[in-house]
């Protein structure tokens, strides 16, 4: 243990990747509604202010975690046609935040401005240049994919079994004909259809027309 005068006392090796790191442990095991500085600190077995010092503040911390899940989607290897390359890239996303408990809600809440999301979203525009008209639809195409998965994501690992049950019992014939006519398809927990499904869908929905010059708008 190492003291500095008028500073908490820290423990040598505690840096900001270590409380990174530690905020990943208290996400995993106890979800983003307990994740806190004073959780963290518990787990590196130091004092709360020393994580403070590290993260400055909640948001910068979140954002941090959020920075290094989107740092894990491998934005090298796409193949085929830009409609292709787009939907295995945000398969990817998808799949990086499964790999974490609430992985979409931590990364739906934050802004990072930081080089691993600012990568993915330059990925992301430079393959849909390929097949939107202007640059306004290639940005806006890109917005309705990634919103759409976080949403997805986020059902996928919050909604809980009985919710289905309950919409089972709920949806009746007479007073919800239309709903109840594709229930079993609308409470399916068959996410990477459902994923590879709306995802086509917002691709083949997309404007389209011939490729232009680069520079154009």
């Amino acid at each position: 243990m190492t003291k500095t005068p008028g500073a908490a006392p820290t423990k040598v090796g505690i840096t900001l990747d270590r409380v990174v790191g530690a905020a990943f442990d208290v996400l995993h095991r106890d979800g983003i509604a307990k994740l806190s500085a004073r959780a963290i600190a518990a787990e590196l077995n130091v004092r709360m202010n020393t994580v403070m010092w590290h993260i400055r503040t909640k948001d910068r911390l979140l954002g941090l975690m959020a920075e290094s899940i989107m740092g894990e989607v491998d934005l090298d290897h796409l193949h085929g046609d830009w409609r292709e390359q787009v939907a295995e890239l945000v398969r990817r996303l998808r799949q990086a935040m499964l790999g974490h408990r609430d992985g979409a809600l931590l990364v739906a809440g934050t802004f990072p401005v930081e080089p691993s999301t600012l990568a993915f979203s330059e990925r992301m525009v430079t393959l849909l240049f390929e097949g939107c008209p202007t640059r306004k639809s290639a940005a806006w195409t890109s917005w309705s994919l990634f919103y759409f998965t976080l949403g997805l994501v986020q059902e996928e690992q919050a909604t809980p079994a009985a919710f289905h049950d309950r919409l089972r019992e709920t949806v009746d014939a007479e007073r919800f004909p239309g709903l109840h006519s594709v229930l079993e398809d609308y409470v399916s927990i068959d996410y990477s259809e459902r994923f590879d499904f709306g995802i086509e869908q917002i691709l083949q929905s997309a404007p389209t027309t011939k490729p232009r010059p680069r520079d154009g708008s």
